[in-house]
């Protein structure tokens, strides 16, 4: 008899997942706690923007796969790509022709890039980004801003978080916060650490960008070429205080590459950071990440300057497997044939606009709100003091489900078109009508199960 076999016949996906998965996924913001009482607890496979149940039921799914689905599920010519990738052997004993083609394709594309790394998940390469900086400056502290959730699961960021259980002090002491937005607060940290901040590193923009000017205008794609220099784009006076100060500006593409330009973010705001890092989106799902930067900066990694003090930079068995990197170079095929930002800039808006209607239409306008612009849109839920209310949130996307959208966020893909936007609009009217009764008559007498939860939280 095997240990399955002594499993209880009768215990739900939820209650098998957390018997054997330390928080019933293997990344939190899939976890229970981040979603109503009705949403599937397991999922069995998607194709383009949907998403299925074992059961066969089927969901318009905007979560994509944390973001890293830009194309759409089970993409035919990605697939073809990975396979390829495949037939060659997968993981050779020394460096591939398809880790090469690869590393040669993405320096070429992004500018102000000379050298890559590859690697698996996004902290491993934000993490690699913080020790390189470490090495090439010889000093101390990487700044952050506090108001971005999420860098790396490694000690040096999670430390500075919430969650400290489990991790020395010392090892996130040399993190430190500044306030997106605000220059002054940067300054201060290197005001009070002078000669001592190795770099700083956040991401290009979120639901808020670097400026105001052009965030003003939210479902167009920024032109920030216009303002470069001025005191409006923040990510222009970051680099400039990075170079006063001899520390390395380091930009966290996770999210935004491959979504808001070919080239990153970087292009739109009119600055070249010394290092970014890039993931979610490079591959349509398939597990890359990857680690850029000029090369005077990325050869402290190097093995091929004799008498060079070894920097022990990122060693991964799996980080050049080919299969994932043969997936990239064909999804970025598809981005340089095909329209695909465009799109995505395009339906963002239209679906901005048809929310912000619909909420207009049903009363709620001041309690339901769109955040960000048309590629990083966000639903932020208030309750009538005007407070910000997670059991709103829950409640919404409880109601959005019921009308078979799955919506934890919203990371349009290109295989959203005109009838999952339709579709979409459609259960958010059903949805928004429970909204404002919720309002009007407390909103426990519609949630089905208990709110949703910080995943950055102290306690359970």
């Amino acid at each position: 008899m095997t240990k399955s076999d002594n499993v209880p016949k009768t215990l739900t996906y939820s209650e098998r997942l957390h018997r054997v998965i330390p928080g019933g996924a293997h990344t939190y913001s899939r976890g229970d706690d981040q979603y109503p009482a009705n949403a599937p607890q397991i999922l069995a496979r998607g194709k383009g923007a949907y998403v299925f149940t074992p059961e066969g039921a089927k969901l318009l799914d905007y979560g994509m796969g944390l973001r890293a689905v830009t194309l759409g599920y089970a993409d035919e010519r990605v697939n073809a790509g990975a396979a390829h990738g495949m037939s060659l052997g997968v993981n050779l004993t020394r460096a591939s022709v398809i880790e090469l083609e690869a590393a040669e394709r993405l320096v070429a594309l992004i500018d102000g890039a000379d050298m890559v790394k590859f690697a698996k998940n996004g902290s491993n390469v934000t993490t690699a980004a913080a020790k390189v900086a470490r090495a090439y400056t010889g000093r101390r502290y990487i700044c952050v801003p506090r108001q971005h959730p999420f860098f790396s699961f490694d000690d040096w960021f999670i430390g500075a978080t919430a969650l400290k259980r489990g991790i020395p002090a010392e090892h996130h002491q040399t993190t430190l916060l500044f306030d997106y937005g605000d220059v002054r607060t940067l300054q201060a940290l290197f005001d009070a650490h002078p000669g001592k901040i190795a770099a700083v590193m956040l991401e290009p923009a979120t639901t808020v960008g670097p400026c105001a000017t052009c965030d003003a205008d939210r479902l167009n794609p920024p032109n920030c070429r216009n303002c470069a220099g001025r005191s409006a784009n923040f990510l222009v006076q970051v680099q400039a205080l990075c170079r006063r100060h001899g520390a390395l500006f380091i930009l966290d593409e996770m999210i935004t590459g491959f979504r808001w330009h070919l080239k990153g973010a970087q292009q739109l705001y009119d600055v070249q950071p010394d290092m970014t890092t890039f993931g979610k989106g490079m591959a349509n799902g398939f597990a890359v990440a990857a680690l850029v930067g000029r090369r005077e900066v990325m050869e402290v990694g190097g093995i091929n300057r004799p008498g060079q003090e070894r920097t022990f930079l990122v060693s991964t068995t799996h980080g050049a497997e080919m299969a994932s990197l043969a997936a990239f170079m064909a999804a970025l095929d598809i981005y340089e044939e095909q329209p695909v930002i465009e799109h995505l800039w395009r339906y963002g808006a239209r679906l901005l606009t048809g929310l912000e209607t619909l909420a207009r239409e049903a009363g709620v306008s001041h309690a339901f709100q769109m955040q960000g612009n048309a590629i990083s849109m966000n639903y932020v839920t208030f309750d009538g003091q005007g407070a910000p209310s997670l059991p709103l949130r829950t409640l919404f996307s409880q109601e959005m489900i019921r009308g078979g959208v799955l919506m934890p966020w919203i990371a349009p893909s290109f295989s959203h078109g005109d009838a999952e936007l339709e579709f979409t609009l459609e259960a958010a009217r059903k949805a928004l009508g429970v909204y404002a009764k919720a309002l009007e008559q407390g909103v426990e007498r519609f949630l089905e199960g208990p709110a949703i939860k910080p995943v950055f939280r102290q306690y359970n």
